[in-house]
């Protein structure tokens, strides 16, 4: 399954309110590793930001005044995603965005044409209880988000690859490798994916603060049990006499 970690800016928090997107980033995986073929389009969007989305985001009207409109990159956007499996996290939030600008244009949905995993409603399954978001996520899963000063469409995507992968480490691809060529959306044409071209897979490595914890952690079990299976056979008691 061809995968595409997505994430969108927006001139506010509801689009029944008239907000609109302003930013759309993704970001390919193949085989669970980031390909290089990545999406990003800044959007002019028509309206104003509500107050404070400007600060999360750090774009501007001014900014977006000679960025295309949504109508003018929408073919393209659904070529990219066109059979995907998209990563999403909250995803309510970004296909509710989507799918208003798809309706805008009077255009059908994207939910014949994608599937959507959401990343919030696993991470409050694996984590139940405690603060899912990004940030919280990349703290908790050793995820580097300190370049992440700001909010941002491709930057906010690239990072939630590294955490989706995290989150689902523990499964393993079959191993059939990819095929040759996959038709690109509506074109007709075919395309070719480059095993070669992949990048190294994120990995996720204990800090050396941690093996020490968990060492300490060892030797109290060991010493509250009196042996650990770990260590081997537990040692022959001798015969008494």
């Amino acid at each position: 399954m061809r995968q595409i970690v997505l994430d969108t800016e927006t001139t506010g928090l509801e689009w029944k309110k008239g907000n609109r997107v302003v930013e759309i980033g993704c970001v390919e995986l193949l085989e669970r590793r980031p390909s290089g073929n990545n999406f990003h389009r800044y959007l002019k969007p028509d309206c104003d930001f509500e107050p404070g989305a400007q600060e999360v985001t750090g774009l501007s009207l001014e900014f977006l005044a000679d960025k295309p409109r949504f109508e003018e990159v929408v073919d393209e956007f659904l070529a990219y995603v066109d059979g995907a499996e998209l990563i999403i996290h909250n995803a309510a939030f970004d296909m509710g965005f989507l799918e208003n600008e798809m309706a805008l244009l009077g255009r059908e949905g994207l939910a014949g044409r994608v599937t959507v995993t959401d990343t919030l409603a696993m991470a409050r399954e694996r984590f139940p209880g405690q603060r899912n978001s990004l940030d919280a996520l990349c703290k908790r899963l050793g995820v580097d988000n300190s370049h992440r000063q700001l909010h941002g469409g491709l930057l906010d995507a690239q990072i939630l690859a590294d955490v989706y992968i995290a989150l689902t480490s523990g499964q393993e691809e079959i191993g059939f490798g990819l095929p040759e060529t996959e038709a690109a959306g509506g074109a007709g044409a075919a395309r070719v994916f480059d095993t070669a071209a992949l990048l190294p897979r994120p990995r996720v490595v204990a800090t050396a603060s941690e093996l020490e914890a968990h060492a300490a952690r060892l030797e109290r079990l060991r010493k509250k049990a009196g042996h650990a299976w770990w260590d081997g056979p537990r040692p022959e008691a001798p015969a008494s006499a």
